[in-house]
């Protein structure tokens, strides 16, 4: 008797290939043979045929299938006050028509971590034409892989179905997985799905209704050994979807999980074929990373595996300037910048992407021209006033911290002059982190970055729209120009995280000041007395 295994069982007997892709200018070139030979090689391996000896023990070559569990989710600590308000609505809503309904994905990962989920994925066995008869606000998007949007209130409900879930990239029918002896249908339809999942992690389905986490990936025990899997070889799975690469980045930063090795092999070997994604995908995936609570996280980790010279070529060329090794674990200014934005946003309350696009604009002004700590103090105080200058100087020289003087990028203390002088210093300042931010969407000045350094790879990749590059250009407009019009000074220190989410300017502007002054002077309980009326 034969049992017919795909080979997403992450249990293929042939030996994963490898490739070597060196410099970002050729990689289109020199990938395009070793993807072809990859997409071969799964072909050829897809389909599996395994003597099968036991229905209790399926083995396939010389090992043994990931073994299927059903927890109890009570055990694990998850209780359905943990899922949103909005997510239940949707639960609910389907439930009371008969559809089965789960929780998959990251969400699952994250209520058994105890941390809150980004969002909630819900998948159910409703056609999408049928969840849209449920709700009257809903509509379905997506042509390759289409889902619901579900909106109750002002928040969008992610709903998938069973049968689109089947369907392969090409839109076709994917009928290639054949179900295992002894396993029921449903389990047969949660298995097929959890099967098309990147990582082990989130390979994880829950039932809110019957309290069970179905685990067919074996995605406990990554959970367990705080490592990142994906649920078919690394090689195979990166080249099946370069963004899965970014996204093991993103989830490692987050849990502060690890890597098995196939996968970090993976990661090096294969970091530049991000460069095939579009680039509203790549800041889609650096938006994910960087606003969400583990900034720092994320860079230390790109920087480890070879993409910070791919996708953010700039900041590369910083730490390589700063003597940085890939696993140092010392620090620099760019990362407490980023330290300290991660204080200030969570997964559940992230920043809008102006924000971290603002604080790369800063610092590399500031790497390109280090400027006296009074300047950058008057142009933090500046950007948070709306440009009043004349007071924001005033209230810089009433600051009595010590500023960070291990940073290169400010220079020690001198005699700074009259106020006018430090008035014009302050206004060249915007002027060159102007600069600094038109040098991140010019190709040409990009792909020089690294030209000190030429056995670094070369990129010229700019992800940054006009829009975009228009929305953070006002952030410090108002430092050169004075005063705004109709400016409306913003009362206390709170953060409203649904503005700063949506990038309103004011509360971007106070985001932003914070994390610099923060950065620049920071606090210590001694003194922290001192500066809390400059602080802004």
């Amino acid at each position: 008797m034969t049992v017919v295994v795909a080979l997403r069982t992450h249990l293929c007997s042939q030996s994963p290939l490898v490739f070597h892709i060196r410099h970002c200018s050729n990689s289109v070139v020199a990938a395009a043979s070793t993807i072809e030979q990859a997409r071969l090689h799964k072909e050829e391996c897809h389909l599996l045929v395994i003597n099968s000896t036991s229905k209790k023990e399926k083995v396939i070559g010389e090992r043994k299938a990931p073994e299927w569990k059903k927890l109890d989710a009570e055990e694990l600590g998850i209780s359905n006050s943990m899922i949103s308000k909005p997510t239940r609505v949707v639960l609910n809503g389907l439930k009371r028509k008969g559809y089965e309904v789960y929780l998959v994905g990251g969400c699952v990962r994250d209520l058994i971590l105890k941390r809150i989920p980004k969002d909630f994925d819900v998948i159910t066995s409703a056609e999408l034409k049928q969840v849209r008869k449920a709700f009257h606000r809903c509509e379905i998007v997506g042509k390759r892989f289409p889902i619901c949007h579900v909106h109750v209130d002002d928040v969008i409900v992610e709903v998938s179905s069973f049968s689109t879930s089947q369907l392969k990239s090409d839109g076709k029918f994917n009928g290639d997985v054949r179900k295992p002896l002894g396993c029921s249908k449903r389990d047969f339809i949660r298995w097929r799905n959890c099967l098309q999942r990147d990582f082990t992690i989130n390979g994880l389905m829950f039932d809110p209704y019957a309290n069970i986490v179905y685990d067919y990936m074996g995605g406990m025990a990554d959970i367990k050994k705080t490592k990142v899997r994906t649920v078919i070889p690394a090689n195979l799975s990166f080249v099946e979807d370069s963004g899965r690469i970014l996204r093991a980045i993103r989830i490692a930063a987050r849990l502060q999980f690890g890597f098995t090795r196939d996968l970090a092999l993976s990661l090096k070997e294969l970091s530049h074929s991000v460069l095939r994604l579009d680039k509203g995908r790549i800041l889609l995936e650096l938006n994910y990373m960087l606003a969400y609570g583990s900034a720092e996280a994320s860079l230390r980790l790109m920087w480890r595996f070879g993409l910070l010279e791919i996708l953010l070529p700039i900041q590369a060329s910083y730490f390589v300037s700063q003597g940085f090794r890939r696993r140092d674990e010392r620090s620099n200014m760019l990362l407490s910048l980023f330290s300290n934005l991660d204080r200030l946003v969570a997964p559940d309350r992230p920043c809008h992407t102006i924000l971290w696009v603002c604080i790369f604009a800063f610092h590399m002004a500031l790497v390109d021209q280090p400027q006296d700590p009074l300047v950058v103090a008057a142009f933090i105080l500046a950007v948070h006033s709306g440009g009043s200058l004349l007071e924001s100087v005033k209230n810089a020289r009433r600051i009595s911290q010590p500023y960070q003087s291990s940073f290169p990028e400010l220079l020690e203390a001198q005699n700074p002059g009259s106020n006018n002088a430090v008035m014009l210093k302050t206004i060249n300042f915007a002027a060159l982190v102007k600069t600094a931010l038109r040098n991140m969407t010019d190709g040409c000045y990009v792909s020089k970055a690294m030209a000190k350094y030429p056995k670094a790879p070369s990129s010229d990749l700019v992800f940054i729209p006009m829009a975009l590059f228009l929305r953070v250009s006002k952030i410090f407009e108002c430092v050169r120009r004075g005063t705004e019009t109709r400016f409306v000074r913003r009362q206390g220190r709170r953060i409203d995280h649904e503005s700063l989410a949506m990038g309103s300017l004011e509360e971007v502007r106070h985001v932003f000041a914070r994390i610099v002054f923060t950065t620049v002077y920071p606090p210590n309980q001694s003194n922290e007395n001192n500066v809390v009326n400059q602080r802004p």
